[in-house]
């Protein structure tokens, strides 16, 4: 048993120390100072982000839904009854 422990130990330290490795490598992502080239343009209003966000998400499932409810229903109509 302690050796499985020990091995459970083990693995969750080496996924640990990757993980830590590979945020620090991707640092450099997160750095505050912009680069030569960025050009970012204007901010979101808050109208804009939460439609952009939280609206055309909401609906976009909406109408994915929508379409697979009428093609099931489609189908259940054009079954002959027998």
């Amino acid at each position: 048993m302690s050796n499985k422990v020990n091995k459970n130990a083990l693995r969750a330290g080496f996924i640990t120390a990757g993980t830590a490795l590979m945020l620090l490598m991707s640092s450099p992502a997160f750095a505050l100072t912009p680069d030569d080239g960025d050009d970012p343009g204007p901010g979101l209003s808050v109208i804009q982000t939460l439609g952009l966000y939280v609206a055309a998400p909401i609906v976009l499932f909406l109408v994915i839904a929508g379409l697979v409810v009428a093609g099931d229903k489609s189908r259940k109509q054009a079954k002959p009854k027998g």
